[in-house]
């Protein structure tokens, strides 16, 4: 019998709000479940199994961010698109740690190709990544810089990589500079440069 009032979308949004507060990593439908004040049998009628939570976390994460992100990259270009990109990132990693953790897991191909939220990721990221004309497969090699930045240094962020006095914020600011540097005279494949 199904629980009166359980559904897979509240049980992913609790997950989320779960993640927040105690990491990714702990989320469990043990933790949901008594979150819920049901048996964890009951979970069952709704996510087939922890992946299964776990990936609709993701996407469900993945979807708010993005979300975030065009928002602010909405009417901008070039540079002022590419920090206004960093920035809300980089603000979605801080208000929400354990969701933005969950957008680091690999899913499914198939599962992420039905995505609507993995879609217009691609297509903001691109698009933003096109008005510094690149075209393929340059879009990819500069997703995969600004991608591996952005995480990279969210991550030791949280962490508390960074010990020097100097302000992360100061140091964040230097490196969407020097990604913009980097952008706007792109080693295109070939050999050819902007």
């Amino acid at each position: 019998m199904v629980r009166a009032g359980l559904t897979a979308e509240r049980l992913v949004a609790a997950a989320a709000e779960l993640a927040d507060e105690v990491g990714f990593d702990n989320v469990s439908l043990s933790a949901l479940a008594r979150r819920f004040g049901v048996r964890d049998a009951s979970l069952y009628s709704h996510v087939r199994n922890l992946d299964d939570l776990r990936a609709r976390l993701a996407l469900r994460a993945g979807g708010e961010m993005i979300e975030l992100i065009a928002d602010a990259v909405a009417g901008r270009a070039g540079k002022d698109a590419l920090a206004a990109f960093a920035g809300a990132y980089r603000e979605y990693a801080h208000r929400h740690p354990g969701r933005y953790e969950a957008t680091r897991i690999r899913l499914d191909p198939a599962l992420a190709g039905d995505s609507p939220a993995m879609r217009r990721t691609a297509e903001i990221t691109y698009g933003m990544l096109r008005a510094y004309g690149l075209e393929e497969p340059d879009l990819t090699d500069a997703v995969r810089l600004l991608r591996s930045t952005f995480h990279g240094y969210c991550a030791l962020e949280a962490t508390g990589g960074f010990a020097a006095p100097r302000d992360p914020a100061l140091s964040w600011d230097k490196a969407i500079e020097a990604l913009h540097r980097a952008l706007t005279h792109w080693p295109r494949e070939g050999g050819e440069r902007d």
